[in-house]
């Protein structure tokens, strides 16, 4: 274990190109790269089925419980792997946030979403070669799990986003995944989409404050309905979305 953290952090010693950064910082937002976020409803699909969600205002209040839950359960760990892009310390908060999750569906969809962004970034963002590096030689440990927040927070780092920016883009990737899914179970339109994202932006803005530059030992759940709805995702008769 200390001679794989020992090689891998010997690769991440490089010089970024900054002009270079900017653009991949971009495109690590864009909903065009393949992570599979879009194949998550985050308990949506779930909570309408279960009659929690059936209209416009029942879809804005889960909103804001599902970038509640976001802020104080996950960036907690963006903020430290954004400020220690580390792989130890990397390791030690993917351990701690899969002893954390506490329904399996969130748990698979939180690896399942954590290796594709990790794949893609090592294939993609090339000027930062230390990520292919990383993920080759942690796949061979075996000693990770590839949890998704954690991912993004590393990233981040190594692609120059700082701790704010990084945990205000992974509230707006939620906001915008969740209400997409919102879109595909038809209970708003595209353009209803769009006006609510827009409105909700002040709510996501307020929670990214309240949560934001957390240590890991503050990480908690402020929803745990909606971390019941999603856990029973998976005895849907009939479902669109994996989680």
């Amino acid at each position: 274990m200390e001679d794989v953290v020992e090689k891998i952090e010997g690769t991440l010693q490089f010089v970024p190109n900054e002009s270079l950064l900017q653009w991949s910082q971009w495109q690590l937002l864009d909903s065009v790269l393949p992570t599979g976020g879009f194949a998550h409803s985050f308990g949506l699909e779930a909570a309408i089925q279960a009659r929690l969600v059936s209209g416009p205002e029942d879809l804005r209040t889960f909103v804001i419980h599902i970038l509640e839950n976001t802020g104080s359960l996950l960036l907690p760990f963006i903020n430290t792997l954004n400020t220690s892009p580390n792989v130890e310390t990397w390791y030690k908060l993917d351990k701690i946030l899969d002893a954390t999750l506490t329904n399996e569906v969130s748990r698979k969809a939180s690896i399942s979403q954590g290796s594709a962004l990790l794949r893609v970034a090592a294939a993609v963002f090339q000027e930062v070669p230390c990520l292919k590096t990383l993920r080759e030689m942690s796949l061979t440990s075996g000693a990770v799990r590839f949890h998704h927040a954690p991912i993004f927070g590393l990233v981040c780092g190594l692609l120059g986003l700082n701790a704010e920016t990084s945990q205000k883009a992974y509230m707006f990737t939620t906001l915008r995944d969740v209400v997409s899914a919102a879109t595909r179970l038809n209970l708003v339109g595209p353009l209803g989409a769009a006006v609510l994202q827009h409105q909700l932006a002040a709510s996501a803005e307020e929670l990214s404050k309240k949560w934001m530059n957390r240590p890991v030992e503050e990480a908690c759940q402020t929803s745990p309905l909606l971390d019941t709805v999603q856990g029973c995702h998976g005895y849907l008769f009939s479902r669109l979305f994996c989680s």
